[in-house]
């Protein structure tokens, strides 16, 4: 699924309908701001107002996947194609989150012997010092690479207005969280909840 592509196909179909962005965010009860996001491909719209936007516009939700108008003959071809796209997005979102925990594993595992050395032999100060400061490079590393891959597994949803978005790096680390769900503030509705982690943007 093209992003860009669908996001060029909102907007000429709301121009043919002749509204502006206020006029269409203001039919689905949402900002301009997000009409302007979904235009310019840098987010998309979720679930809950895929048929809100396709009644609006006067298309089907897999026209709107598509990012095109469709003929009869092309229909069944193009919604195998959205369903397709929608699961390798799911699997490659999963293939990051265990890939981020067997890299914060790795580093762990890699750092634990230089920290075992460094307290269980006698040696100088600087040459423990070093060791202990490798030992916490690796897994500060690994940590960083962890959670910039689960980051971007996926999206996180907000359980009030189902809005689905990926957090900047400081709110991913920063907040508090479980396996599953982050505190994070919704950029749409501006509430501040557990969101829980989902595969598909």
């Amino acid at each position: 699924m093209d992003q860009t592509k669908t996001g060029r196909f909102i907007a000429e179909e709301r121009k043919c309908k002749k509204y502006t962005q206020r006029e269409l965010a203001d039919r689905l009860g949402i900002s301009d701001k997000t009409i302007s996001k979904w235009e310019r491909g840098n987010g998309f719209p979720e679930v809950s107002l895929l048929l809100p936007l396709c009644d609006e516009l006067g298309i089907t939700v897999n026209e709107l996947l598509s990012g095109e108008r469709l003929q009869e003959t092309d229909y069944k071809k193009k919604a195998e194609e959205n369903m397709v796209d929608l699961v390798k997005e799911a699997q490659e979102s999963k293939k990051k989150i265990i890939l981020s925990a067997m890299v914060a594993g790795l580093a762990i595992f890699a750092a634990t012997p230089l920290f075992v050395l460094a307290g269980a032999i006698e040696i100088e100060t600087w040459l423990r010092a070093t060791l202990i400061g490798i030992g916490s490079c690796v897994i500060a590393l690994g940590i960083v690479i962890a959670c910039i891959l689960d980051r971007d597994a996926g999206a996180f949803e907000c359980p009030v207005c189902q809005e689905r978005f990926i957090p900047d790096m400081r709110d991913y680390i920063m907040t508090p969280h479980t396996i599953t769900k982050r505190r994070l503030r919704c950029p749409k509705c501006g509430s501040l909840r557990y969101c829980r982690h989902v595969l598909t943007k």
